[in-house]
This record gives structure tokens, C-alpha cells and sequence, in this order.
């Protein structure tokens, strides 16, 4: 049976006595100041001793907690290595070593959710998962009808236990504050929950999956299985076959791996200008690339095949016009005008005050990969950004720290991080200035609307109103169908090890 369901006084214990230890550190604390040691010093090793508690509870509870982990550590660039990198290794033997339920306690949930005559539904049925996730493991099976398909099954009690966990955290969120300096914590784990509800109900996850398997129906680039059918603990979908994304990682070529950055680039912006719902869960094992007939021909024909749509952020709108609107003056050196906006997002706090210039210097080289028309992502890259924004002694590192991340933008925010990161696990080549424009609101500036001279302008005879009337408002530059696309259509990790973890 997974370990996930503890009884809720054994995981309710462990997570109050998180807030015993970060009062006796703070305690401690004041009186090395007292006796003379720097502050920065002392917060510096505050900090570490918090996040390792802190850490090392979730990563033993997993659960709602070990979620909440999962979402801190997108940030963990802003953390010493020290401290991120234990955590790193820690997540990643928890998800290699997550038990399979066994088979009896998998037959049960099926004739519970999908019927006692449940195998009549299936030509064939392997007890043995395939893959294991944080709430749930994957079957492979054939359908009645001859289809190969991958059954999701959620562990008993799971829903139950994540969202206890995620409540324990709330009510002690404050003092969780020191490990993202300048962010509001308690919206987050509210934003959190409300995302982890919605990933336990399959319903949710089935009707997204539609909503994307139905967009890219004949897409020449992406491709997403079809939905089988759906129960409330139960999801039945196509099987996908094709070349693991973490396979490119590891011994692509670079054709291939510039193929493989370029679709995953295209699918992060195109898939939610296209479906109003942003995909979520970035990481390598969601994805697949499908090499058709000809697996040994051009890379330049392979498609991305997409899995998992548990996890989504519904924008009905597309990413949020500031997105793109932000970039593009940022890109422009428009200093004072990029602050306002992040001011009035939410991204600084009323009580704190920051010099634009210094802001748009921290934001530069984050978006340099937008900045040219192609850009080759690199390890090297993502670790000079990291050291630079971790470094307690550089300005980027104290302007940061001043900075929030508004509870709307937290998957959008993981999203493009985890994705910037696998781009640099696959060291591709990426024309990602083309997609952003595209794809991403705001960042192509709308034409000017023609102001007419009212002494030049003809005056309209019957003819050219009649004319008028039958083919509608004349059409300017700001509505030509090429920058409409572009209006109505984002891009850390600090390693291999961050992309996975903050995915998983």
C-alpha cells in the first residue's frame, strides 16, 4: 500500500512541530546578535538549519506537504546551495522509490469505480505500473475495442491526506516566510490548494485533456491523446508510444535536441492562446516525441506528444497581456514604465520601494533568450543566472528579495522556469522570440491607429456609405489578421535535478 495516507494526528504532529523549531532557531538567533555575531551571518544559518527541518518533514510526509515542497522549490535559485541542493536529492529518492499499490488494492478501486464487471471493459490489463506519480500510479491496457490505453488509478486516501496537509501549512504559513524572502506565503498555499483540489478530480483533468486533444486534432506539431473514459478515482486514456523526452536529454543529437526545445517552446505559449488552459506539469516524463513511420528520418518532422493534464492553470483570456506587455518594455528599456506595471500586478508590495532602473537591471539578463533571434540554452547559462540572483552579496540578490510573486501567477510562473530548464537540459538551440511572437499577448506593440486630417478627408458620398454598410468598419493595420494571431495567442531550473524536481 503507498505510504501516502498516514493517519492524520501522525502527519498533523509532524507538521505543527515545524513552527516549535523555527521559533527556538529565531530565539537562538537573537542572542548570537547579542553576543556580537554579523546578522547576515546568523540569518544566512537561520535560514539553512529552517529549510532543512522544513525539507526533510515534507519529503517524509509527501502528500500535500511534499507538494508544497515541490512548489518552493522552483524558487530554490534564491536559496545557497547548501540548502537547495540536500533538498534536491531528497525529492528525487522520493520519487524513484514511491511504492506501487498492489494489485488486490488496484482491482478494488476499479470495481469500485468502474464497475464489478470491470474487466469486461478490457481486452487486457497489466497489474504491474507502469509509471508512479505523487497521487496516483498508470496501467497499461488494451480497451474493449482493440485500443491500447493507459489507466490512471489515484491512491485510496489521497485527496484526504493533501489537502489536510495543505491546511496544517496554512495555519503557520507566516513563519514560513524566511525561505522566500518578500513573498506572501499564506496566498500561495491557498492558490496551491485550490490547484491540488482540482487535481484530484479526474473529471477536471478528463475535460482538459478533451479540451486540447480536440485543438490539436491534425496538428502538424503537437500531438495528445484522446480520452477513453473517465471515473471519479479512474482515468482511461490513448496510449502514447515515442522517444521519452528525458532519452533526447540524455543522448540526443543536437538536431534532435533542438527539434525537441523548439515544440516544447511552441506548445508552452500556442497550447494556452489556443485552449485557454495552461499545461502545468513541465516536466520530462510528460512528454514524448513521436517520430511517425520513420523513426531514423529528419528530426524536423518529429511532433511533441503531450501527457498529463491534472495540473492546469484556466486562463480563458491566454497568459496575461502583462506577460508580454512587461517583456517587450523591458526589452525597450522603458524602466519607469515596467515598474508601474509590476507595481500594479502585485509583483512589488505597496509598503516597498524600488529604483526602476535597478529593477529593469535585475529583469535583462533573465530575458535574454528573448532578445535574439535564436538563442542556445545552456547548463552554463541558467547556473551564472542562479549564481547571480543567490549571491547575498549581489544587488540582484537584495532586489529579489524584495519582490513578490502575485498568488495568479504561481503555475505560470513554475511553468515557464521548469520549461526554461529542460530547454537547457537539452542545451537547444531555440527560436523562442518567434513563438513569443506569435503566441504571447502584449508582446508585439499594437500598430498606432490612423489619425485622418479633417480638412484632407473626403467627404463620403452615398456610395461609399452603402459600400461601408455592406463589408463592415474598415479594417486598419492593428486588426490584419497576422497581428491579431499575434495579440490573441511565456518563457530556471538551476540543473538537470531542478527541472525534475519542480515537476514531479
Amino acid at each position: 500500500m503507498s505510504d501516502l495516507p498516514r493517519k492524520a494526528v501522525v502527519r498533523t504532529a509532524k507538521l505543527a512541530a515545524l513552527p516549535l523549531g523555527f521559533a527556538g532557531r529565531t530565539a537562538l538567533g537573537l542572542g548570537k546578535r547579542i553576543g556580537g555575531r554579523p546578522a547576515e551571518m546568523i540569518a544566512t544559518e537561520l535560514q539553512q538549519r529552517t529549510a532543512e527541518q522544513l525539507f526533510a518533514t515534507l519529503g517524509q510526509l509527501k502528500g500535500g506537504a511534499m507538494k508544497f515542497g515541490q512548489a518552493l522549490s522552483v524558487f530554490e535559485s534564491a536559496l545557497p546551495e547548501e540548502i537547495a541542493g540536500p533538498y534536491r536529492a531528497a525529492l528525487t529518492k522520493l520519487q524513484e522509490a514511491a511504492p506501487p499499490l498492489p494489485s488486490a488494492t488496484v482491482h478494488t478501486v476499479l470495481a469500485q469505480r468502474l464497475g464489478e464487471d470491470w474487466r469486461e471493459l478490457f481486452a487486457e490489463f497489466d497489474d504491474k505500473p507502469s509509471a508512479a506519480a505523487s497521487i496516483g500510479q498508470v496501467h497499461r491496457a488494451v480497451w474493449h475495442d482493440g485500443r491500447e490505453v493507459a489507466v490512471k488509478v489515484q491512491y485510496p486516501g489521497a485527496g484526504e491526506a493533501l489537502l489536510s496537509d495543505l491546511a496544517q501549512l496554512g495555519r503557520f504559513a507566516r513563519l514560513l516566510g524566511p525561505l522566500v524572502p518578500g513573498m506572501d506565503v499564506k496566498p500561495l498555499i491557498t492558490e496551491l490548494r485550490d490547484r491540488v483540489s482540482e487535481e484530484l478530480d479526474y473529471g477536471l483533468e478528463a475535460a482538459a485533456q478533451r479540451t486540447y486533444a480536440e485543438e490539436f486534432a491534425g496538428d502538424p506539431d503537437v500531438v495528445v491523446p484522446a480520452v477513453v473514459h473517465q471515473g471519479d478515482e479512474v482515468l482511461v486514456t490513448e496510449w502514447m508510444e515515442g522517444i521519452p523526452l528525458s532519452e533526447i536529454v540524455s543522448h540526443g543529437t543536437p538536431e534532435q535536441r533542438n527539434r525537441a526545445g523548439q515544440l516544447l517552446a511552441r506548445f508552452l505559449f500556442s497550447g494556452t492562446a489556443r485552449t485557454g488552459l495552461l499545461h502545468a506539469d513541465p516536466h520530462p516524463g510528460n512528454f514524448r516525441l513521436l517520430t511517425g513511420d520513420a523513426p531514423d528520418g529528419p528530426p524536423e518532422e518529429w511532433q511533441l506528444g503531450v501527457l498529463d493534464f491534472g495540473t492546469v492553470d484556466r486562463l480563458p483570456d491566454g497568459l496575461p497581456p502583462t506577460i508580454g506587455t512587461s517583456l517587450r518594455m523591458t526589452l525597450d528599456g522603458r524602466a519607469d514604465e515596467v515598474y508601474e506595471l509590476l507595481c500594479e500586478e502585485g509583483f512589488v508590495k505597496d509598503s516597498i520601494e524600488l529604483e526602476p532602473d535597478a529593477v529593469l537591471d535585475y529583469l535583462l539578463p533573465i530575458i535574454e533568450p528573448a532578445q535574439a533571434e535564436e538563442f542556445t540554452f545552456t547548463r552554463g547559462w541558467i547556473r551564472n543566472q542562479a549564481t547571480r540572483i543567490a549571491d547575498p552579496r549581489s544587488p540582484a540578490h537584495q532586489l529579489g528579495k524584495q519582490l513578490n510573486l502575485p498568488p495568479s501567477y504561481l503555475l505560470i510562473h513554475r511553468v515557464t522556469l521548469s520549461t526554461i530548464g529542460v530547454l537547457c537540459q537539452l542545451g537547444a538551440t531555440v527560436r523562442l522570440r518567434d513563438e513569443l511572437i506569435s503566441w504571447l499577448p502584449g508582446f508585439v506593440q499594437p500598430a498606432p491607429i490612423p489619425v485622418p486630417d479633417p480638412e484632407s478627408a473626403p467627404i463620403p458620398t452615398q456610395a461609399t456609405r452603402d459600400t461601408s454598410a455592406e463589408t463592415g468598419p474598415e479594417t486598419g493595420p492593428e486588426t490584419s489578421p497576422e497581428t491579431t494571431e499575434a495579440h490573441t495567442t511565456e518563457a530556471h531550473a538551476t540543473e538537470e535535478d531542478t527541472a525534475e524536481e519542480s515537476s514531479a
